[in-house]
């Protein structure tokens, strides 16, 4: 089916997808554009489609339509910037991910409330620069509003392989776990070695992927609320008593885990919606990057500026001092 390459509304709710998830089934497109940014053109194109009353939702598939990416070589710059260009306030992002820690099993999902940056350096993850400094604030990395919703909303909905909600695969959250749900997120592309996997989980990391950075970084500077909601595939290496994580494995528990993730997806499109269009959530990071710049009017560079006025129009306008 041939869609429309243009899209003229506000977009407020994004769905980025991981490994195994490349689509939503439960909406039908409307349109599918490809977004030209200052930091190159996103993954995939987005496609955008409208639930039964109206409300746009971009997909954007974060390895490509095909996978054909490497986790250090996702655009995160152009994805978070082109769903910024397209209204998003709101972005979940599923993501595959090993467990750490023995009470989350393969096939149960985790709502994580905090990060721990293990890639090496590598990957860009700020839209500032040399001439054009900035500091976000990154205490809570996700949005604790949505992931409480999740959490309260969603807890029934994950089907066992005989499309059964009997309670066997779980919605890991600290309300139910009692504590933090710490998200490790490594630069791979090659799993831990046992004794990496060991040290991250004596440190309380309760999940582990390739994807979490920069993605969350670049959605807190470009004032996007953002939640990730992980799908446990493995138990990564730590146990002995078994054989370190392969991707054998791995593929083996995502076909239940895609399932999953499309349900758990059509009923938080559901929950989000009045509360979006309320103005309820979505709107707590608005206007905290105006105040967050550094450098002086006298020292910012006009092309950095230029490039800030695509994520942020008006904010800082170009004026004599601008070098």
């Amino acid at each position: 089916m041939s869609l429309p390459h243009t899209f003229n509304e506000k977009v407020p709710l994004a769905i980025i997808g991981g490994t195994g998830l490349y689509k939503l089934d439960s909406l039908i497109p409307v349109a599918k554009v490809t977004v030209s940014t200052p930091w190159g053109h996103p993954s995939s194109p987005i496609t955008i489609s409208k639930t039964a009353s109206g409300m746009p939702i971009a997909f954007l598939a974060r390895h490509g339509q095909t996978h054909n990416l490497l986790p250090t070589d996702v655009p995160s710059q152009a994805n978070i910037a082109a769903l910024k260009s397209l209204g998003v306030k709101i972005i979940i992002a599923f993501s595959a991910v090993g467990s750490l820690q023995e009470h989350i099993r393969p096939r149960d999902f985790v709502i994580p409330n905090q990060i721990i940056d293990r890639t090496k350096g590598i990957r860009k993850s700020t839209f500032f620069e040399k001439g054009f400094v900035a500091h976000a604030g990154f205490g809570d990395p996700f949005d604790g509003k949505i992931g409480d919703i999740i959490a309260k909303t969603c807890n029934d909905v994950l089907v066992n392989e005989e499309g059964v909600h009997d309670g066997r695969h779980k919605l890991h959250s600290k309300n139910t776990d009692g504590d933090d749900l710490t998200l490790i997120c490594m630069e791979g592309p090659a799993f831990s070695t046992r004794a990496e996997s060991k040290l991250y989980k004596s440190w309380g990391g309760s999940v582990i992927n390739m994807s979490c950075i920069p993605e969350s970084k670049l959605a807190r500077e470009a004032e996007i609320a953002y939640q990730m909601i992980c799908m446990s595939t493995d138990y990564d290496a730590w146990r002995e008593d078994a054989e370190p994580v392969t991707v054998e494995t791995v593929v083996g528990n995502l076909k239940s885990n895609s399932r999953n993730a499309h349900l758990l997806s059509e009923r938080l499109i559901d929950v989000l919606e009045p509360l979006i269009k309320s103005g309820e959530i979505g709107n707590d990071l608005q206007g905290t990057m105006k105040m967050a710049v550094s450098t002086s009017e006298n020292g910012r560079d006009k092309d950095v500026l230029e490039k800030m006025h695509f994520l942020f129009p008006g904010y800082w306008p170009v004026n004599d001092q601008t070098r």
